[in-house]
């Protein structure tokens, strides 16, 4: 008997699943947008936008993982 996809044992290591690496690409772009609104460090203000556009990108690519 083959096990169905919503199971809730998986091959995927916990760590690995949606629900915590989603979470952490909230904080991601959180921690990006913070750095855009700072007023004391250029180089934070410089990295803003990279940091949020790694985090939206991780965001997209976990969303396709399994729960």
């Amino acid at each position: 008997m083959s096990q169905s996809s919503s199971d809730s044992t998986s091959a995927w290591p916990r760590w690995l699943r949606r629900h915590t690496l989603e979470l952490v690409a909230c904080a991601v772009i959180a921690l990006g947008l913070l750095m855009l609104l700072q007023p004391f460090a250029m180089v934070l203000y410089t990295w803003s936008f990279v940091t949020m556009l790694f985090g939206t990108v991780m965001f997209m690519v976990v969303s396709k993982f399994p729960e």
